[in-house]
């Protein structure tokens, strides 16, 4: 018989431990494959949804720009009637009147 490593005394105070089962899926949870099919659901929204913002804000952000070079171009050239100059480009470019 082998001499023991550790004192009986701490022997007597650890406990058995019990694999544990694992836990069944309750039936109104989503198997593996649905909750895949959901997130890649909710992330190909998601990315709809931001890559159309940032459509919309990039066309936007170029609009301004236009319209702050025709501004720049209608002061120089009529400054008297900036605001009919700059309404009279965006139409014959074929931007909608404000």
């Amino acid at each position: 018989m082998k001499p023991s490593l550790v004192p009986s005394s701490e022997v007597s105070n650890q406990q058995e431990i019990q694999p544990e089962t694992p836990a069944q899926d309750s039936p109104r949870g989503l198997t593996g494959g649905a909750r895949l099919v959901v997130q890649w659901i909710v992330g190909t929204i998601l990315t709809f949804l931001i890559g159309s913002w940032l459509v919309w804000w990039a066309i936007n952000l170029q609009r301004q720009f236009a319209e702050d070079e025709i501004r720049g171009a209608c002061q120089r050239v009529m400054p008297e009637t900036v605001q009919r100059c700059v309404d009279t480009v965006i139409i014959q470019r074929g931007g909608a009147r404000r």
